[in-house]
């Protein structure tokens, strides 16, 4: 029997940039109804191959094929056309719109060729939702549905536009455990369907459960496709990383001391005037680190604001090592030694058109040995910046390049790489590995550990239980602005999905 035709190939694919290739002759096929998965390091060259296939980029060599047969590609509106969607990490949703403007936006059904039947628009949502067993309501509106929904209203979007080709970039990253099983519910019912998806992830436990095929990218070349049944975690960060990866952090029992950072009370509201931290009271202390767990969007982003001097609270007090820093501004809290690793690397963690040693330099740049008397000190300045560039493994450009020309990934390490570098006495680390592969994820969490282990506070805010669970020595639940529950580190994934989701929280170890 001759084998099946795959829904896309991509052949020698090539794409060069000034002083790098990115993608050097890879091959990548995936067959109808399949979940072929793609792996690599920051840097390996899986966005642009995936932007290449979206029409975003044009290869410098090779060819796609869909269905069999040859296609160019000059725009996303060409890959739309031609049955390929993407759903992005981020996702590109209206929030004061329904479901079902949201679907059709750009592409509405008219009546008589000129008004807008959204009744229409809403009956084919409806029927598309009942058909892959999606369960959204067009009428919704986006800012009143769940993280997991408004993924499911973005797979409507490539669906309602035809897509039988999906690329789901970072899927389950803002996803809760419950969620993120809903979500692959869901996908398999779409390949079931005849649905041929691409899954680009950094969970492998994810990938291997997900997964039919797995391809692995290296420094910008395929190092191996392999069927998901005969790997396992430790196999494929081999591949992706070329050494052994330790998954799981191996650290001592915290020694606690003093406490270098104590919030009580403490309510903040957010840019629409809205309460968005409630009455919160916490503390972390000398060589420890306590992990804030939480579904996006429940108050993590305006307490870690108060906290780090970007944003005023309305009432309560915020102290740190011993001084009140509640009406202090980012600058003062920075100069009471707080490091602060932002979860909006671009927005404010990195200034893009900045060169790297530049954005090493933005928080000491002031005092000695950086400058003295006014005068800065370029040389110490580029020392510094290969050095830490060399320690966090910074690749895509040296101490002059822009911070605008390197991947996420590699943009994460340079922020990492100045705040950690500072030596503070407490660190507060917001989603410190989002973008990162495993390689770099255990490098960072041991700098984490290192940094608890020398008597200094941390306070890590992740949407990834595993890295609470992972790194935490005590770990609090924020939902709807408010601690719900304090669980200990053997607390498992489901308890505090449930708690994170306004479920009763389940008594744990204190």
């Amino acid at each position: 029997m001759a084998a099946e035709t795959p829904a896309l190939e991509l052949r020698g694919i090539t794409k060069r940039f000034p002083g790098v290739v990115a993608n050097d002759r890879i091959d990548f096929d995936l067959q109808p109804g399949e979940v072929h998965a793609l792996l690599g390091e920051n840097g390996a060259g899986k966005s642009t191959l995936m932007n290449v296939l979206y029409g975003l980029y044009r290869p410098d060599e090779g060819e796609i094929l869909i269905g069999g047969q040859p296609v160019t590609m000059h725009s996303p509106k060409d890959a739309i056309e031609r049955g390929i969607g993407m759903v992005h990490q981020h996702f590109m949703l209206i929030p004061v719109m329904t479901v079902a403007e949201n679907i059709v936006l750009g592409t509405e059904p008219r009546r008589e060729g000129v008004l807008l039947d959204l009744s229409a628009a809403e009956k084919r949502v409806r029927a598309l939702s009942e058909q892959y067993g999606l369960g959204v309501d067009p009428r919704a509106r986006i800012e009143d549905i769940s993280v997991g929904r408004q993924q499911r209203v973005e797979i409507l979007k490539a669906l309602y536009r035809g897509a039988d080709i999906l690329i789901l970039d970072e899927p389950t990253a803002v996803l809760t455990p419950q969620e993120a099983t809903e979500l692959f519910g869901v996908l398999r019912s779409l390949t079931a369907q005849g649905m041929s998806i691409i899954f680009i992830s950094h969970k492998l436990n994810e990938v291997l459960s997900i997964s039919d095929r797995i391809t692995v990218l290296r420094r910008g070349k395929k190092v191996e496709t392999l069927a998901t049944s005969g790997a396992t975690e430790e196999s494929l960060a081999r591949l992706m990383v070329g050494r052994e990866v330790l998954l799981r952090v191996d650290k001592p029992p915290a020694d606690t001391g003093e406490t270098l950072l104590e919030i009580k009370d403490l309510s903040v509201v957010d840019d629409r005037g809205l309460e968005a931290v409630r009455g919160v009271s916490l503390d972390v202390r000398a060589g420890e680190i306590v992990g804030i767990a939480g579904v996006d969007g429940n108050g993590q982003t305006e307490l870690i604001d108060a906290i780090t001097g970007l944003r005023r609270p309305a009432s309560g007090t915020i102290t740190v090592g011993g001084r009140d820093m509640t009406k202090a501004n980012a600058r003062k809290v920075l100069d009471e030694g707080m490091g602060h690793i932002p979860e909006d690397r671009q927005a404010r963690g990195l200034v893009l058109e900045f060169t790297l040693t530049e954005n090493l330099a933005l928080e000491d740049y002031r005092s000695p040995p950086d400058s003295r008397w006014g005068w800065l000190f370029p040389r110490r300045l580029l020392a510094r910046a290969r050095r830490l560039l060399r320690e966090f493994d910074v690749r895509g450009g040296g101490p002059s390049a822009r911070a605008s020309a390197l991947s996420g990934g590699n943009q994460q390490k340079v922020v990492i790489a100045r705040e950690v570098g500072r030596d503070p006495r407490v660190l507060v680390a917001a989603q410190p590995t989002r973008g990162l592969d495993v390689g770099a994820i255990e490098y960072v969490h041991k700098r984490l550990i290192t940094v608890r282990d020398e008597h200094k506070a941390v306070l890590l805010v992740s949407l990834e239980l595993e890295e609470i669970l992972s790194l935490s020595d005590r770990i609090l639940v924020l939902y709807e602005g408010r601690l719900v529950g304090e669980y200990g580190p053997d607390a498992s994934e489901e308890e505090l999905g449930v708690a994170m989701t306004g479920g009763r929280r389940k008594d744990a170890a204190a």
